[in-house]
């Protein structure tokens, strides 16, 4: 299996939000906060369910 590629990157605040096409040929977007210690990431059917747990996520 190849390594998911991830396209159309953003960033909002500390958490990175981008697509990628999943094992099964789905697009599916992911939510993943970058700063050191934090565990927070997802996995989303639609964009905009992705920046809204990126614009709502606080690091604890």
């Amino acid at each position: 299996m190849r390594p998911n590629r991830f396209y159309a990157v953003i960033r909002i605040g500390p958490v990175r939000v981008g697509t990628f096409n999943n094992g099964r040929g789905q697009i599916r977007h992911a939510a993943a906060c970058t700063a050191p210690g934090c565990g927070f990431s997802t996995e989303h059917r639609d964009r905009s369910a992705a920046e809204l747990a990126a614009r709502t996520h606080r690091c604890t």
